[in-house]
């Protein structure tokens, strides 16, 4: 909720509901239990709220140590892998996370870390993570860092021995397309995708087709530079 450039803008609505809730419809196609890891700020009350009257669980953690907060989250609900995403991604696509696993699970290893994001082809606003909890373990007992707490993978990624990466590669590299949502620019896109093409019902090839044959739409946000991390 404390975005510095959109703030509340995983509860603001598009098609007459959040955009968080339209963020864990999609994600629970995948067919895995979803977990909301939230801060213990104010602020994120909210957010915890919201996600109860759902009946989704939330876990509530550190604003800066996230990947404590990750950590404790998949302990308390006895993860043994763990996919992650971020809120701020509301047309997030199932079948696009669920490949991934797939290939993930298919390698029957515990050090692996597979992405669609390191070789980004995908959109931005499709990112997810995917990695065993002995990983994240052993990052939240090394990471020294106070840049490897604030983000999750960072240690995985840079830091971590022996860890085998895998990538997720679309076909088609499209990757300077945004349909995630950090300024309002964004949230215009993904609003008028939502509410005006149903977005939120389509699979990515189908997304895909609609945004090549509207590239105006994606004219709407195309200016908006990445934060850095």
């Amino acid at each position: 909720m404390t975005s510095t450039r959109l703030p509340g803008k995983i509860l603001m609505c598009a098609g007459e509901r959040p955009l968080l809730e339209t963020h864990l419809d999609r994600l629970a196609k995948v067919g895995v239990p979803v977990i909301v890891a939230t801060t213990t700020n104010l602020s994120d009350n909210p957010v915890a709220e919201f996600c109860t009257a759902l009946d989704v669980p939330v876990f509530r953690g550190s604003e800066n140590d996230v990947l404590e907060r990750y950590q404790r989250a998949a302990r308390a609900h006895e993860a043994r892998h763990v996919i992650r995403v971020t809120s701020d991604c509301p047309l997030i696509c199932p079948d696009v996370i669920r490949a991934g696993l797939d290939i993930y699970l298919s390698l029957k290893s515990g050090s692996v870390y597979l992405s669609n994001a390191e070789k980004r082809t995908y959109p931005r606003g499709l990112d997810f993570e995917i990695f065993s909890r002995c990983s994240l373990d052993f990052a939240a007992e090394n990471a020294r860092l106070s840049s490897e707490h604030e983000h999750v993978t960072g240690y995985i990624r840079t830091s971590m021995p022996d860890i085998r990466h895998e990538y997720c590669i679309d076909d088609e590299n499209l990757s300077d397309w945004r349909i995630t949502v950090d300024t309002d620019d964004d949230f215009k896109l993904v609003k008028l995708l939502i509410e005006d093409y149903h977005a939120a019902e389509m699979d990515y090839p189908s997304l895909k087709a609609l945004l090549k044959a509207h590239p105006e739409l994606m004219k709407i946000n195309s200016h908006v530079q990445q934060k850095t991390i």
